[in-house]
């Protein structure tokens, strides 16, 4: 068997479709149909089974998942152990960062990556940080930009590069009509808010209880872009990044109301420990470095 057939054994597991697991290893739904099959037919044991939902282990599948990942761990932690000893920075280097990021200094970070170390490439992965978070924590992305409030993370190194001023976006004509509106008034509004595990929703919900509220979800956004759009278009108030609040305000398209801000942290993160690959320390170095 090949290891990119494990990769993608345990990618289907993980996405429970074939067309999700394709985007995931970067290739085909019919290349990944055709890897499985092969896969099956090495091992004498069907892994997975077609229902309505996606694709469902079956019990040897089950059973042979946490085989699958320690045996890619292992090559893993080979290939690093082999450009230790190498002492070269080569390969690519999966790098998640935020959506609609603050300005990340992704340039220095590429141009100092190429003066030094012309054999690492970055392969940018754009989600928002909750998310981003979690992949790195899977192993799926090498290292990530993302906005998060915490210092330690169990397992990552956790490095913050800025604090991030967070503020509460109005539609002009609600802030137009009343320029003096209370935090009561304020959560009284309809809202545009975000999945539960984003950083964003965490400190819409420390508004509202700043307010004796409980917030309750109503529109939901999957991005600050998102947030903005619907704010301009009357739908309700949202949490934002102050530079995109008050890019915002000077086109016109929303108020940001000066009764409350709060801040997050950007942060780098990567997997902690000293069997990091050396690509992955040569972009922790660049990234550290233009954040000086």
């Amino acid at each position: 068997m090949e290891l990119y057939q494990l990769k993608t054994f345990v990618a289907i597991a993980r996405e429970g479709s074939l067309t999700r697991a394709a985007e995931r290893v970067f290739t085909s739904a019919p290349a990944v149909s055709a890897q499985l099959k092969a896969l099956e037919d090495e091992l004498g044991v069907k892994l997975f089974e077609r229902t309505p939902r996606g694709m469902s282990l079956t019990e040897a599948g089950v059973s042979l998942l946490d085989e699958a990942e320690r045996t890619l761990a292992s090559a893993m932690r080979m290939r690093s152990a082999a450009d230790q000893l190498r002492g070269a920075a080569q390969g690519v280097v999966r790098f998640g960062t935020v959506v609609d990021p603050v300005a990340l200094r992704l340039g220095e970070v590429l141009v100092k990556l190429a003066q030094r170390h012309p054999q690492v490439a970055l392969q940018l992965r754009q989600g928002l940080s909750y998310e981003t978070l979690s992949a790195v924590q899977r192993g799926d992305l090498d290292c990530a930009y993302v906005l998060s409030d915490g210092e330690h993370i169990e397992g990552l190194e956790l490095r913050r590069l800025g604090a991030v001023d967070l503020v509460v976006a109005l539609p002009p004509p609600v802030a137009e009509a009343n320029p003096e509106l209370s935090l009561d008034e304020v959560t009284s509004l309809p809202w545009v808010g975000t999945p539960p595990s984003c950083i964003l929703r965490v400190h819409l919900e420390k508004l509202f209880a700043g307010a004796g509220r409980e917030y309750r979800q109503g529109r939901t956004a999957d991005g600050e872009s998102a947030i903005r759009s619907m704010v301009a278009s009357g739908m309700g108030a949202g949490l934002m990044r102050l530079d995109q609040a008050e890019q915002g305000e000077r086109n016109g398209e929303l108020a940001i109301w000066q009764g409350w801000r709060s801040h997050t942290w950007l942060c780098w993160v990567a997997p902690a420990g000293a069997r990091r690959p050396v690509a992955v320390e040569a972009v922790r170095e660049a990234v550290m470095e233009a954040w000086a």
